[in-house]
């Protein structure tokens, strides 16, 4: 295998502005530089008063020219949300799409690479964690180019980002009570990955790369990890919360046996049977020893970009709900009706004590829903920090509907999903003196690293 390149899509909008500080040549053979903008127009791309069904433009010379995209929204959907200009390097590529115009990123895997390293943690992380963190980026983006190519082959289209379970028989079905989604990364079909969190966090060159994470991508250049001969789903999240949790409990009901449910520690193995709701609120109201439960602001700087850092808790944390926000906003999440909310109950934990499933009975409706984003997602005007959480109700004694709870109390764990590598824990590990080959064995056991190219 070569190294391959990767198509990643920065943003879509009805007008695009970008500006190239040295000269690119067009797809139609023009030296372009200075601030541009392209215009979508009744199907065609409006620029520089032509029209175009696709439009791109590369670097005159093979050096270090780049471009500039403005407005690129980064935390889609998270609470720290915002636009910046970013720096790309490599091609620039713009297309029609779903009545719109979207910009879209030609680069090399390794290049791609250096910058996600830098975009997901702070690039002043310890050596190898951004080994570690290298190796399975590459392995997650080369194992999803070899599931959506086979798909395209297949199917000549992707599949939709929303599935139903088993037990709901369409995407939007409610039928036996019962809404259960999960979300995957395939939902792309012109381009490989997009830039942000959906997929992983691509920034281009926006944020300077410091020596240690190019050190760390050229050290692991090509490597991978591998299962019985395939290249494995390498899932990782900020904080796992002490315990991971298992690849089927957050997405398709597929079990991968090096994604499987283990406490956060090299000290204390063993682990509660935290799909046992008895078992998973008391570990969620503890604070169990484990890698990721840390206060250093050191290790948490080298995970956390600024703007993560805006979040203070994930190794446990609350949410507080009156009655009146909790009911709204369950309502205008899932666009249906509950009434007054009464209870929010348990009914299926992972091995991390993340929720599954989970019953919502409201005056006007009861509804089980999961798996454990579509839960995160109805419980918080962005994403709740995890599905681990327990439940608490307060209630007013002079009011007349004393069986309506007046507040909800969210007592949670971790941030994310739990599967795979936790990034907090990870970083805990780096600078415990773990090599990068012994944290990526702690988070994926069983699996092995190989080179697929030099």
């Amino acid at each position: 295998m070569t190294e391959p390149q990767i198509v990643v899509g920065i943003l879509s909008g009805k007008e695009i502005q970008f500006s190239f500080p040295d000269e690119f040549i067009s797809s139609d053979g023009m030296a372009i530089s200075g601030i541009q903008q392209a215009v979508y127009r009744k199907g065609k791309i409006y620029w520089q008063e032509k029209e175009y069904d696709e439009l791109s433009f590369i670097p005159r010379q093979n050096t270090s020219s780049f471009f500039e995209l403005q407005d690129v929204t980064i935390g889609i959907n998270f609470h720290w949300e915002r636009k910046e200009v970013q720096r790309f390097k490599g091609e620039l590529k713009i297309i029609v799409e779903d009545d719109k115009l979207t910009a879209i990123n030609i680069i090399s895997i390794e290049d791609y690479l250096t910058s996600v390293i830098s975009s997901e943690m702070s690039a002043t992380a310890s050596l190898e964690l951004l080994k570690a963190h290298a190796v399975i980026s590459r392995s997650w983006l080369l194992n999803k180019l070899r599931v959506v190519n086979k798909l395209r082959v297949e199917n000549g289209e992707l599949r939709v980002t929303m599935q139903p379970d088993n037990a709901a028989h369409s995407p939007l079905s409610t039928l036996h009570s019962q809404l259960i989604k999960w979300y995957d990364h395939e939902a792309h079909k012109n381009f490989d990955v997009c830039a942000d969190d959906h997929c992983q966090r691509y920034q281009g060159i926006t944020r300077a790369s410091t020596p240690q994470a190019v050190e760390a991508v050229s050290a692991t250049r090509g490597e991978v990890l591998m299962y019985e001969r395939k290249i494995c789903d390498a899932r990782f999240s900020k904080c796992c919360g002490g315990a991971f949790e298992e690849f089927q409990n957050c997405w398709e009901n597929v079990r991968h046996p090096y994604l499987i449910g283990q406490r956060d520690s090299q000290t204390e193995n063993k682990l509660p049977d935290l799909t046992v709701e008895a078992e998973a609120d008391k570990w969620i109201r503890t604070s169990p020893v484990a890698f990721c439960n840390t206060q250093d602001k050191k290790i948490l700087s080298q995970v956390l970009n600024n703007y993560d850092q805006e979040t203070a808790d994930f190794y446990r944390w609350k949410v507080s709900y009156s009655q009146e926000e909790l009911s709204e906003l369950i309502h205008k999440r899932s666009d249906i009706d509950f009434g007054k909310i009464i209870d929010l109950i348990p009914i299926e934990r992972g091995t991390s004590g993340r929720l599954v499933r989970l019953k919502i009975v409201g005056t006007l409706r009861t509804l089980t829903i999961g798996k454990e984003l579509e839960i995160r997602r109805t419980l918080s005007t962005s994403h709740l920090y995890s599905s681990a959480f327990v439940v608490d109700k307060e209630y007013k004694e002079e009011e007349e509907e004393q069986e309506i709870p007046s507040r909800f109390i969210l007592t949670g764990a971790g941030w994310g999903h739990g599967v795979g590598l936790c990034q907090i824990g990870a970083a805990v590990m780096g600078e415990q003196g773990y090599k990068y080959e012994e944290i990526l064995s702690h988070y994926y056991p069983g699996s092995t690293i190989e080179r697929q190219y030099k």
